[in-house]
Formats: C-alpha cells, structure tokens, sequence
C-alpha cells in the first residue's frame, strides 16, 4: 500500500471510531485539524518516519522518530512495519518495538511491543509479530518472538509472552487465554 493509502486507511478509521460511520469525513481546515490531533499526529510521524527508513534515509527517520518521542511520548521503532488503520488513541508511556503489526490494530497508552532481551540487530526471531484487528490495552506488555494471531484482544496490564491463537482474549500477569471471539471458551 501506498503512503498516501496507507495516511487515508488510518484517517477513516479514526474518523469511524472517534465519530462513528454516519458523521461525514471532515474536510478544509477541520481536517487538518484532525491530521494535526494527539490521536493521529503520531501516526502520521509513525508513516513518515517509516517511509523514510524504506527509502534509506535512516538519519531523517530517526528525526521524525524522535519527534514522535517528544511531542507525544510514544517511541516506535523505524522499521516497524504497521498495516493500514492504524489507531492510538493515547500514546503516553508507548513503546512499539514489533516486527510487524497488521490492518486495523489498536494500541493504547503505556503498551510495550517488543524483544524480551537486548536487541540492538533488531531480529526478527526476537520481537514480537502481532496479526490484523489486535487490540492492546493499556499497559500491556507483548514480549519475545511471538506471533500474536488475527482478531485478539489482550487485556490492560496483561503481560504476554507466547503465542496468541485467532480470535483469544489474552489477560492477566503472565496472559492466559480466557475465552476466544467465536463463542468457544478456552
């Protein structure tokens, strides 16, 4: 997907979840407001700083990066490859250290996703690959070479450290699974 694909995939989104589907999308100086709020500003410095990364230009994205860092108290990794839709709808106290993050994840404040260990080569095999539609709640932490599956919910404050089948609530300190979303309790 594109850049600009992937800035109007996470923009409806917000749109959707902060406004609902029957508010028409903002346009003029409303969307720039929106474009410019501490709900997507950081995506925003997200995409920037990724697409530069991706087109070899690692000084600037560390930059932008950095600026994400101080403006909204959020620190994702450059090379962190998230999927369209995109939603943070707090970003204090965040650390996305993933793989890879896919369509429509939320994250909320105070999450950490990454390796369980030093990482400086940031290998695949040590940080932690999260599916499409995950949500994150607040103060999670999904460490280590982990593979988060599609359509998961892990609770605020749950501490996550192996694999997350497709459709699992995950909660508690270290996670188990307390049910899945298609009515099968586990």
């Amino acid at each position: 997907m594109s850049f600009c694909g992937l800035l109007r995939a996470d923009l409806l989104r917000e749109h959707v979840l902060t406004h609902g589907e029957k508010v028409h999308f903002p346009t003029g100086w409303k969307l720039w407001l929106r474009i410019f709020s501490p709900r997507f500003g950081p995506v925003l410095l997200c995409r920037i700083s990724h697409e530069l990364y991706r087109r070899r230009l690692k000084p600037i994205a560390k930059i932008f990066s950095l600026l994400n860092f101080f403006a909204f108290g959020i620190e994702i990794s450059v090379r962190c490859s998230i999927g369209p839709g995109l939603f943070l709808p707090h970003t204090q106290g965040t650390v996305i250290g993933a793989w890879s993050i896919g369509a429509n994840a939320t994250i909320f404040q105070g999450v950490t996703l990454g390796s369980k260990e030093l990482d400086f080569k940031y290998s695949k095999t040590s940080r932690p690959i999260l599916g499409r539609n995950v949500l994150v709640g607040a103060g999670a932490k999904v460490l280590g070479g982990i593979k988060i599956e599609d359509d998961v919910t892990i609770g605020a404050n749950s501490v996550v450290l192996s694999d997350v089948a497709r459709g699992c609530i995950a909660v508690g300190i270290p996670a188990r699974l307390i049910s899945t979303k298609y009515g099968n309790d586990t």
